[in-house]
């Protein structure tokens, strides 16, 4: 794996108690794969790919377990070692390319200053850098644009010139989070094209953080499912999207609306609303939500935390068996005949 993280855990330390954000997370990716970690705010998505980078304040959060990175563990790393590897090595796409820019800055000089701290070059080296990365991204008159302010930049072309920033040293894991959210249809299919191309170009290994299954669906190769900082479910794209075995993935599944869905048949979203990951139900923190559980009974589902297995493969964290999960899973189908 290129990288591999195992039983990750963040907690941070607040005056309401213990915030408990990734509880024992665990998963890998190959290079020239993207990896989709899908689920609702607050299930740890975010979290997770910021102690990748190692961006904690080790002051409120305390990390334990591992993450391996091309042979190198990064937990634990000194902060020169982690300034060497982010913006070169890793890189990250963040939500917001608005507030993610200097205003004071030109978008080429912050693109510039990324490629000349990693390289070492000069001005005018780091400068023909942006041009031809602003021009890769697809930015129209890129030696003009390149002097241009954030806010001179559609929504659109900042997220463009967000992805030639992370892209400028050409790094082996690119990290998005969100990245096409406040966009419409049509940007956020070019924004993936781009993605896609850039990939195939490079062979970079790409984490996709989103809500979006549609996202997941167009550019993802694996996806792990999260809920209340522990991944329920984890697959290759087809299996989980076509094959869903957990009752929390159903709930996203059915809540998304499809071509092949009557327009007068409702959409099932999840009921209720995700817990406090400072207390966490017990034994499935997804119990209280769950339509399924009087069929295995309370004291299942309260018990003992379900674990992901297998290791490998397509897997769920669900005590229903696997006919149980065949003929429920059935049940939304048949109604949308």
């Amino acid at each position: 794996m290129y990288l591999e993280v195992n039983e990750l855990t963040v907690d941070f330390h607040t005056e309401d108690g213990v915030v408990h954000a990734v509880d024992g997370l665990s998963f890998g990716i190959e290079r020239g794969t993207t990896l989709g970690i899908v689920g609702e705010s607050g299930s740890g998505k975010s979290v997770t790919n910021l102690a990748v980078l190692g961006l904690h304040n080790p002051e409120t959060a305390k990390i334990s377990g591992s993450i391996m990175f091309d042979g190198q563990q990064l937990l634990g790393a000194p902060r020169s070692t982690m300034e060497k590897l982010r913006g070169n090595k890793i890189a990250m796409i963040f939500q917001d390319p608005l507030t993610s820019l200097s205003p004071y800055h030109t978008v080429g000089a912050q693109i510039a200053e990324v490629y000349r701290k990693h390289r070492g070059v000069s001005k005018s080296v780091a400068r023909d850098r942006a041009i031809e990365m602003l021009d890769r991204v697809g930015i129209p008159q890129p030696k003009i644009r390149v002097d241009d302010y954030p806010h001179q930049f559609s929504g659109g072309m900042r997220q463009r010139a967000m992805i030639a920033m992370a892209l400028v040293c050409d790094p082996g894991l690119l990290i998005a989070d969100e990245p096409t959210t406040a966009l419409d249809v049509t940007v956020q299919a070019q924004i993936l094209d781009l993605l896609r191309e850039l990939q195939e170009q490079t062979g970079t290994a790409i984490i996709l953080i989103t809500h979006d299954l549609g996202v997941v669906a167009q550019t993802a190769h694996d996806v792990l499912v999260m809920y209340a900082g522990r991944a329920v479910e984890r697959g290759t794209m087809p299996e989980v999207l076509r094959e869903p075995r957990h009752p929390y993935t159903w709930g996203l599944l059915g809540s998304m609306p499809t071509l092949n869905r009557p327009v007068d048949l409702p959409l099932h979203p999840v009921r209720g609303t995700p817990p406090s990951l400072i207390n966490v139900p017990s034994g499935c923190p997804f119990h209280p939500r769950c339509d399924y559980m009087k069929l295995l009974g309370p004291e299942v589902c309260k018990g003992e935390r379900p674990e992901l297995a297998p290791h490998r493969g397509h897997g769920d964290a669900c005590y229903l068996s696997p006919s149980q999960k065949a003929e429920l899973r059935a049940r939304p189908a048949e109604e949308t005949k």
